[in-house]
């Protein structure tokens, strides 16, 4: 499944700041150790010039994915017309069948965070909420069967 092109202001930054510290100061450093490492002789059995040319690769490989993901993604700020209803970049509480709330925000794909109880724009909950109202009711197919949830708040943070 490709994954949405959307990502939040302050995502978009924090990719663009990985980016610029594994191309400034990660690779040269790494760059430097290698070199070092290579000017000791025997490479074949060099620890240092061994570790150091896989974690070239590993930064190498995360460069051209970020400069590649970064050139497709779009931003998307707050909007006041979209007060009251979900959008992206919404914090929303929804209440289950038990009564239980969980508050959940809805992010980009790259941006995602279980921890943060920041969900993924393209994830079944997210997109059965998107467009919707405080006190409307949504079906969400989860691997565990449809669960009803309820909106009981919607909030937007970062308000330019």
């Amino acid at each position: 499944m490709k994954k949405s092109p959307y990502i939040t202001r302050e995502g978009w930054r924090i990719l663009d700041e990985e980016l610029k510290f594994l191309w400034r100061i990660e690779r040269p450093k790494i760059t430097q150790a290698v070199s070092e490492a290579a000017a000791l002789g025997d490479r074949s059995e060099n620890a240092e010039y061994i570790y150091g040319k896989k974690r070239l690769r590993e930064i190498d490989r995360r460069v051209r994915f970020l400069s590649k993901r970064l050139d497709e993604l779009k931003i998307v700020d707050y909007h006041p017309s979209q007060e009251g209803k979900v959008f992206f970049g919404a914090t929303v509480s929804l209440e289950d069948e038990l009564g239980d709330i969980q508050t959940y925000r809805i992010v980009g794909s790259d941006e995602f965070d279980p921890k943060k109880k920041w969900i993924s724009v393209d994830s079944p909950v997210a997109k059965s909420i998107l467009g919707k109202c405080i006190d409307d009711e949504v079906i969400v197919n989860t691997p565990n069967g449809k669960i009803s949830l309820i909106i009981n708040d919607i909030k937007y943070t970062n308000k330019n």
